[in-house]
């Protein structure tokens, strides 16, 4: 993505970048802390009260994968931080930014600390100001570890500008695809080893150090640092009523642009991969990332690009992850792949993944590259079932779905399969990256 994607130059004057104009990555290299401020304005200092207000009316959700309501949660640990006695040095609460992006096929959260360190910064203050919290950290991926050096020295930058009154603590997250989930972040954070856990208690209520803690996606704080200085209405500007704002998405598999775009939401699907340039035809399209589902193309090009509409649609948006599959590629081979992955990655701590998902995987590898019976997916279906909704976290939520949609998506290459065997696709490379050696 590049500034001179921008519909129209900036206008003076605005209250805030112009409907059309990049909102978070401005500028194809880091901002530094001065070109921020020149760019975006100061940060504002206000009510902490009127910000989580603001925050509710814009209708922003988390960017992380779970759309909930961002100002619901900073509400929820505002209202539990009063309730809660300070703890050691006076803690109330505590934030925690999470860029850890454990999701393979995702790059947004490294591109936009990268680019936009002190966007990320500026809402980590503001949503410390509105909870109460005296302390925060900043969580980064182990892939992306280069970061973290710059991250820690533009915090730095703002203690000494007198910018920061919360401290704020760059923390390397453990590798693992579990390892970005809420609960198993604070599990780290706290010392232990970094795997989810069962709610209640809640984050907002004692997470991080036993304080009520909110974690917000990178991206989400800085789309409230954007919020704190123009506004609710300013932020509805762009998307949708349903899904106001904008975001990004990570394009990736067969285009011949690949990369972190910023849309406003309800884009088209098919304009986004257009702007991408495909490089064959396609045949579907990964959306929400490996703990998504997959869209059928062409028919699935005019579904918009927002959670809403990918729920309508059947398909999920996740943390933007839009990844084509060309005709030239096998769907369940695809899909066995990122099952063996998934299975590999659970935490297992509970059924659904201890025993669920090695057998959803080892039967997905039959059908696709093995030689299937006709009771292989009944026995699919069945598991699908067993493993959805018993885990602590949703991870066997999400392969059950990936599961399922793949065996509608790809009925015809399930028949051909189950007749013939493997179809000559499967053997092909892979289209979805699977991390070699991941640790968990």
């Amino acid at each position: 993505m590049t500034a001179s994607e921008l519909a129209e130059p900036r206008r003076e004057g605005r209250p805030g970048p112009a409907p059309g104009e990049l909102r978070l990555i401005v500028r194809d290299r880091p901002l530094s802390l001065a070109e921020h401020v020149d760019h975006y304005g100061e940060l504002p200092a206000g009510q902490p009260g009127a910000l989580i207000t603001e925050v509710e009316q814009a209708g922003l959700t988390g960017r992380g994968g779970g759309a909930f309501p961002a100002g619901r949660k900073l509400r929820a640990v505002a209202e539990a931080s009063s309730r809660a006695r300070p703890g050691r040095a006076g803690v109330g609460s505590v934030v925690v930014a999470n860029g850890s992006e454990s999701e393979p096929a995702s790059s947004k959260d490294s591109v936009l600390l990268s680019h936009a360190p002190h966007l990320v910064l500026d809402g980590i203050a503001l949503a410390a100001g509105a909870v109460g919290a005296a302390r925060a950290y900043l969580c980064v991926s182990h892939r992306t570890g280069p970061i973290a050096r710059p991250l820690a020295e533009a915090v730095t930058e703002r203690t000494r500008a007198g910018l920061s009154e919360v401290p704020v603590e760059v923390v390397a997250t453990a590798g693992g695809y579990l390892s970005g989930q809420e609960t198993a972040l604070i599990s780290a954070l706290n010392g232990s080893a970094p795997l989810p856990t069962f709610v209640p208690p809640r984050p907002a209520e004692r997470g991080a150090h036993r304080r009520p803690t909110l974690v917000l996606n990178v991206e989400t704080l800085a789309h409230i640092a954007l919020i704190g200085r123009f506004g609710s209405q300013w932020f509805r500007t762009a998307g949708t009523p349903g899904a106001p704002g904008s975001a990004l998405v990570t394009v990736g598999g067969a285009v011949e642009r690949p990369g972190v775009r910023e849309i406003p939401l309800g884009t088209p699907l098919g304009s986004v991969l257009r702007r991408s340039g495909l490089t064959q035809p396609a045949q579907a399209v990964l959306t929400g990332g490996y703990f998504g589902t997959w869209l059928p193309l062409p028919g699935g090009a005019a579904v918009p690009v927002s959670e809403e509409g990918m729920r309508a649609a059947g398909a999920a948006l996740g943390p933007g992850v839009l990844a084509v599959l060309p005709e030239s590629a096998c769907g369940l081979a695809e899909t066995a792949r990122v099952m063996s992955f998934l299975a590999e990655q659970s935490a297992g701590q509970c059924g659904p993944c201890r025993n669920g998902l090695p057998a959803l995987a080892e039967t997905m590898n039959c059908l696709a590259f093995g030689q299937p019976g006709q009771d292989t997916i009944g026995w699919v279906r069945q598991l699908t079932g067993l493993v959805a909704g018993r885990g602590a976290c949703h991870l066997p939520d999400g392969a059950a779905g990936l599961v399922r949609s793949a065996l509608e998506v790809f009925a015809a290459d399930v028949q051909t399969h189950l007749q013939a065997g493997p179809c000559a696709r499967a053997s092909r490379p892979a289209v979805l990256v699977i991390p070699a050696g991941e640790p968990r």
